[in-house]
């Protein structure tokens, strides 16, 4: 959560801030703000929510300077308002701040009793304050080394002086953190996004290390103040022009972009003529491999559960799934023969990060499947498989979960393939399957009516239910968090045959379930446990696959039959129509589904 950016130049920075500023809204919207050094003095401007009511302060108050900092807020410390967006100055410096600063109660206590006083209820103006009590009896490199070492927790930091026109300050402990080049001037920014419509030349700070930044030079320095070398990365100059085109919103352009996202991703790791799979360079041999462990949160961790069901049907390896910030605290039994696979899309989810981090430490070997090449945990993992997704705006996500999806199979097939656990035929009937997925999402996005229209249910509705089994479990528990994520209407995803062990207690007469029921080898079951909720008064929408058999049910309130293939591909159609019921329904009630309350697409912060 949240976005910096830091411009030093030859020239005015404002409005290159602002429009990097932008780019970074999907790490934060609760409020945004700049600052500049001019003539000697910080001038600072903030605005409440989005971007674009900072740029129309912008509009009656021209901001000048060559240096510049500027940040996009996901609150944690602090209701959003004005007084708390970023950046917190005092007379002498500026502070912009992605992460949380666990110690800074007591911080603030002490520096009280020195005299400083407090405007805003953030951790972050105990940086301002502390570097503004050091500053008194230390150079600013001295500075900047003793404030970092009394910080405890996360952050990306970003940092001006009054009496420095030519230099930016950041720091990286926990949170991602970029240098960007550029003639005559250098950038600062918390991930390469922001800085690509400026620069293709990047660095990336390490956990502890810290950057002076002027327009014609960079030097980095560990904790210590050790000056270390880092390495210029040249990535994609090619800018990408992602617009929402005759889409309402970035999150429906996403869901119909689908069939391109799976044919473009089955063409990178699929061999059309030879029907192999092009993964090649595992840095492993599996023979000394005996079990995969599964981390990820929020929809990457559905994506880690349907790949065990995935790991389980097709391998003889041992497999587990964890949350991400649960794995990391807990007391963990690293093993030699484990693997380590690691799910994000932005690839700087913080807690997935941390839990890489861990593994890293203990020597283990780790894999990331990821979106974004350039990002903390494609870098760090022994192996990377990116999704080939492109830019996924919508905070909820649709495109990429199918992306994780897709590439987590994939790799499932090509380790059976190599642990011998799936013979030549299977194999090539199961790629031959997947060439024909995005036909078949395609033809799947066709269920838009039926969903529209039992969507007002939902959305009208105090809480849901999303039942299913074996494959169609994950998927049910992503239907869910789509509907809560956007509708913010309560729901919850649970195994269709867990429902007499408590949930049954909560359905109650027109309460929306839905029921995934795939004619597969659960069916017969889940059509049971179906029966015993509409029993109990609930309006059932049953999402089963196409079938010459018909559904041996009554009162069913809505059936969606989704297009059919073999039953591993089955859950990619079964999401579906879950994606556009979490739509519709949001739609309905006026929400901004691209940017959900509360919520940011980059999660880095614990």
């Amino acid at each position: 959560m949240c976005g910096i950016i830091g411009i030093t130049s030859n020239k005015p920075v404002s409005s290159a801030i602002i429009n990097s500023l932008r780019k970074l809204e999907y790490r934060g919207y609760d409020s945004a703000g700049i600052a500049t050094i001019d003539n000697g003095f910080i001038n600072e401007i903030k605005s409440e929510g989005r971007v674009d009511n900072l740029e129309k302060n912008l509009v009656t108050k021209s901001l000048k300077g060559t240096l510049g900092i500027g940040h996009v807020r996901w609150a944690t410390h602090g209701i959003p308002n004005t007084v708390n967006a970023h950046p917190h100055s005092s007379e002498t410096v500026s502070v912009v701040h992605n992460g949380i600063i666990e110690n800074s109660t007591i911080l603030k206590k002490l520096l009280i009793k020195k005299g400083h006083k407090f405007k805003s209820q953030t951790d972050t103006e105990v940086i301002v304050h502390l570097i503004t009590e050091y500053l008194k009896e230390n150079n600013l490199k001295d500075t900047i080394i003793k404030v970092l070492k009394q910080l405890h927790g996360s952050f990306a930091l970003g940092i001006i002086f009054k009496d420095q026109s030519d230099l930016i300050v950041g720091a990286r402990r926990g949170s991602p953190l970029a240098v960007g080049y550029g003639p005559n001037e250098n950038y600062l920014g918390s991930d390469s996004y922001a800085l690509k419509s400026m620069t293709n030349k990047i660095s990336y700070l390490d956990d502890g290390e810290f950057c002076l930044l002027k327009k014609n030079n960079v030097e980095f320095f560990n904790e210590n103040g050790i000056k270390v070398n880092k390495k210029v990365l040249h990535v994609s100059s090619q800018e990408e022009n992602y617009e929402k085109g005759d889409f309402k919103h970035f999150m429906a352009k996403e869901i119909e972009e689908q069939p391109i996202t799976i044919k473009n991703c089955v063409k990178e790791y699929i061999d059309n003529i030879n029907n192999e799979i092009n993964i090649y360079n595992i840095p492993w041999k599996f023979d000394n491999i005996s079990s995969v462990v599964l981390i990820g949160c929020g929809t990457a961790y559905h994506s880690c559960l349907m790949a065990k069901y995935w790991f389980e049907e097709l391998t003889s390896l041992n497999v587990s799934t964890d949350i991400a910030s649960e794995f990391r605290y807990r007391k963990n039994r690293f093993k030699e023969d484990t693997l380590y696979i690691f799910v994000s899309q932005s690839g700087e989810t913080a807690d997935t990060y941390a839990a890489l981090d861990l593994c890293n430490k203990n020597k283990m070997k780790t894999c990331s499947i990821v979106n974004v090449i350039e990002s903390s945990i494609a870098r760090d993992a022994n192996f990377v498989l990116p999704i080939h997704c492109g830019p996924e705006v919508g905070v909820a996500s649709t495109k990429a979960f199918l992306g994780q999806m897709l590439v987590l199979y994939i790799f499932i097939l090509k380790i059976s393939s190599l642990t011998n656990d799936l013979d030549k035929k299977n194999l090539t009937n199961k790629i031959k399957d997947l060439k024909l997925l995005p036909k078949l999402v395609q033809e799947t996005l066709l269920t838009e009516d039926k969903i529209r229209m039992s969507a007002d249910t939902f959305s009208e509705a105090k809480g849901s239910m999303f039942l299913g089994r074996g494959f169609s479990y994950p998927i049910a528990l992503e239907g869910a968090l789509k509907l809560k994520e956007l509708s913010y209407v309560h729901a919850e995803g649970y195994p269709a045959g867990e429902m007499k062990h408590g949930p049954l207690a909560l359905i109650e007469d027109g309460m929306p379930v839905v029921v995934l029921a795939p004619r597969d080898n659960y069916y017969k079951k889940t059509i049971s446990n179906m029966q015993e909720v509409i029993a109990r008064g609930a309006k059932v929408l049953l999402i089963t696959n196409k079938s010459t058999d018909e559904v041996v049910s009554e009162n069913i309130w809505q059936t969606i039959e989704v297009e059919n293939s073999n039953y591993d591909l089955i859950p990619f159609l079964l999401t579906i129509p879950l994606q556009k019921l979490a739509y519709y329904s949001a739609l309905k009630k006026g929400y901004d589904i691209d940017k959900p309350r509360n919520l940011a697409k980059s999660v880095t912060v614990e």
